[in-house]
Parts: structure tokens; sequence; C-alpha cells
């Protein structure tokens, strides 16, 4: 069945009303539902002529006298509007490879806007912690706006895909910047695309954030020095910026996470408050460092299942501080450190 940019189709799923507006490729379209833009495949979709000839009554009945107040008012367009957030939308595009089995060979990625702010964005792909791709632009109220291609193959090598968003409209009572991330496994992303395919979906998202962040009280003390005068007379104790440093714990150079360096009765806690408490030790130095002007740091998290590594790369990856980081084999740590390296 022959589509062109323009025709009116028929959600089948939804039984409503579309406007194509581009096509995707052979097999797949981006169609319009009142101002709000999605992908759906073409075995989803059919020209609505039958549905308004089967709707459409032969003899219509006899209308007595209408009056102005009872004339039913038009839909407002965007009454049907969910204000839900923010999103990064995976569009898999299948194929049949030569056995006849359906192949995801790439997938498309759209930044998906369901909120009335508009939001520049500064997006990076990065993958094992090296940026590959990276795109600076701005995203409309209720726009689908599209980043770029990724080949299946590619969600092997860990991708991170990395946002910071600003307002387009500054707004004193919110934060200056925010950032987000999402990083699929393997195995969730098959899960993800099995489901897509017994359900018989187009897309599967993960939402970036619901509402855009207010300012925090220490991003308010650093932006409004207007204020300072004010705060001290409520009872807050404010530093001089230049001579912040005086009051701060000194840095460390290296720094172990070891349990049973940082707490005596550790054999009582669970896992999760190891976990907790190691990566509150690591927070703090890290910032310690960064204030310092440190140009290096070495976090000794050992071997073990690697879960602590783990989470100590996820964090770097969202750090703007960090330059590089790397875990190879130190002469003193074996394999259980990360050197992370700084930029200023």
């Amino acid at each position: 069945m022959k589509y062109q940019v323009g025709d009116m189709v028929l959600i089948l799923h939804s039984n409503e009303e579309a406007r194509i507006i581009d096509i995707i490729n052979d097999k797949m379209l981006m169609v319009d539902v009142k101002g709000v833009t999605f992908p759906v495949y073409k075995d989803q979709v059919d020209f609505p002529y039958f549905k308004r000839f089967t709707e459409k009554k032969i003899v219509p009945a006899k209308k007595g006298k209408q009056y102005i107040d009872d004339v039913r008012k038009e839909k407002d367009p965007g009454a049907k509007r969910v204000v839900d957030g923010v999103w990064l939308t995976f569009l898999p595009v299948m194929d049949h490879d030569e056995f006849g089995d359906l192949v995801v060979e790439e997938l498309k990625l759209h930044l998906v806007n369901h909120t009335e702010t508009a939001y520049h964005f500064h997006y990076t792909l990065h993958f094992f912690g090296k940026p590959d791709f990276e795109l600076k632009n701005t995203v409309q109220p209720f726009e689908d706006f599209y980043l770029h291609d990724i080949e299946f193959g590619e969600l092997n090598d860990s991708p991170s895909f990395d946002f910071e968003f600003t307002l387009v409209t500054p707004d004193k009572s919110k934060a200056p910047h925010y950032e987000a991330a999402v990083r699929l496994k393997p195995k969730q992303l098959f899960a993800k695309i099995e489901e897509l395919k017994q359900k018989n979906l187009a897309t599967f998202s993960q939402r970036l954030f619901e509402t855009y962040p207010v300012r925090t009280y220490e991003e308010i003390v650093e932006a409004e020095h207007l204020w300072k005068d004010k705060l001290s007379s409520a009872g807050f104790k404010i530093y001089d910026a230049a001579k912040a440093r005086q009051h701060m714990e000194p840095a460390r150079s290296v720094v172990d996470l070891h349990i049973e360096k940082l707490a005596d009765d550790w054999k009582r806690m669970s896992n999760y408050e190891i976990m907790s408490l190691q990566l509150k030790i690591f927070e703090k130095y890290y910032h310690l460092a960064v204030v310092h002007h440190q140009p290096s740091l070495v976090i000794i998290h050992g071997v073990g299942e690697g879960k602590l590594r783990d989470e100590i790369h996820d964090l770097l990856r969202l750090k703007k501080e960090v330059k590089s980081f790397v875990n190879r084999h130190h002469p003193a740590y074996g394999y259980g450190a990360t050197e992370i390296f700084f930029q200023y």
C-alpha cells in the first residue's frame, strides 16, 4: 500500500485519524495527531475511507430546530496533551534476515518534550566513557526532536546517552542546568524489544525528568550575591568564595574505599549500607579534589564483583570536571583502582 506525505490515515489501535508528515523507511511512517508526532509501522495504519463510509448515515436523521446554546463546541486540539516530562525515545528499525527472522538493524533516537516549557539541550553519546556524538539544540514544548541513529551492534559498547538541559526562558527559582543520562545494558534492551514485538508497539522510552528542578540553596548562594546580607541577617554563616578553602577538610590524592577502612562495625552492615557509605565517601573526596583543583585522584575500590567500580564509573561519566578516567593495572593496587584526571 503506497502512502505519501500529507495523506490522512487511520491509527488502527486507537481509531484516530492522523496526517503523514514523513516517510521514515519502507516499513515506518511519522504521523501527526492533533499536534503530537510519533512513528508507526505501516501495518498499524490504514486509509480512513472505509471507516468514514460506514459511519456516515445514508439517510440523515430529521433535525428539529437547533439553538446556538445547543451547538457542540469544538474540542481543544491540545486538550489531550499529557504533561509527563521529557523522554528519550528509541525506535527500533527492523527487517527480515536471510532466514526470515525479524531482526533489529538500528535504533532511531528522539528527544520528546511532553511539557509546556522549552529547553536548550546539550546531548553527548559516549561509548566506554569516550564521547562519540554531540549535539546542541533546542526542543520546544510538546515537540518530538530527532537526534540520530545508532547501529544495533554498537549497543554492546556500553553506550551512555547524556544530556544537559537549560531553560530557554531563565527563571531564578529554577536550577541553572540539569543533567540526566540513560544507560541501557544489552539484556535490558533485548527485553524491551521483545516486549515491543509482543505488544505490536513501535517505540519504548526512558524518562529523563518529570519536572525541571528548582534551584538548590547552594546554587542560590552562588548565583545571587545580592542575597548575602539578607542571608547573614537570617543567621546563615556565609564565607567569601576566595577564602572558602581554608574552612574545608584537606583533599587527598588517594582514597581507599575498602569498608574496613571506613567503619569499625562494618560486619553488621548490609550490602546496601556498605555500598551507600562507600559512594558517600567517594563523593566527599571527589568534591574536595575539585575544590582544591587537584590534577588527578586515585580511588581504590577493590576488584571483587566490580559493582562498586561500575557505580563509580557511571557517576564519573556524568561529571563535567572529569577529563578522563582509567581502570588499569597499578603497581600498588593492581586492577582494584581507578585514576581520575580533571579538567578546569
